[in-house]
């Protein structure tokens, strides 16, 4: 497929939420070489649930590529099974290998993706992303995440919402275990 034809179909899947009241019109396809692997659209409404992006079909996308991934059960507690590779080079990640994620995908968007989408983006390693309208256009049908990232550049402590630090030694709890934890698996 052409990326007009995945930005095509995520844009139909960006119409549905639309015409049923699901939430915005949002909708993402993720593919690899050559194929749609996942499908998402914005939820917010139906669910109730604010991150329920079109984006999130980066779940999906990790549950095609990673079938074998278990739930959440104690007889899997110490197993991973995503995939480690090298950084890619010239990369400033200070570790030489990581998690695959979604290396060797892409994903196309209705609408530029909004900051905590991007983040997840960033997060999954997507290689390449590519959307229809962009921030501006997105902002003049209501959905304007200016503010966001004004906010973001902001220090802690003059953000809009209150962000504060308490109890330092008790995160350091959970920070010093996964530092010694010998085999951990970095993501």
């Amino acid at each position: 497929m052409a990326k007009q034809e995945f930005l095509a179909e995520a844009v139909r899947l960006a119409t549905e939420p639309v015409e049923n009241g699901w939430g915005g019109p949002f909708g993402a396809v993720i593919s690899r070489n050559g194929d749609i692997i996942a499908r998402g659209q914005n939820q917010v409404l139906l669910t109730g649930d604010p991150a329920a992006h079109a984006e999130g079909t980066i779940r999906k996308a990790i549950q095609v590529l990673n079938p074998e991934a278990p739930t959440i059960a104690e007889e899997h507690r110490n197993e991973s099974t995503l995939e480690l590779v090298p950084r890619p080079k010239g990369s400033p990640d200070p570790l030489p290998e990581r998690a695959r994620m979604l290396q060797g995908c892409s994903i196309y968007i209705s609408g530029a993706p909004c900051p905590m989408c991007v983040s997840a983006i960033y997060w999954s390693r997507i290689d390449a992303v590519y959307y229809s309208c962009d921030l501006a256009a997105t902002a003049k049908i209501g959905f304007d995440d200016a503010f966001q990232y004004e906010d973001f550049r902001k220090p802690m402590d003059q953000r809009r919402i209150l962000i504060e630090q308490i109890h330092p030694e008790l995160g350091a709890e959970a920070y010093k275990a996964w530092t010694d934890k010998a085999d951990r698996h970095p993501y």
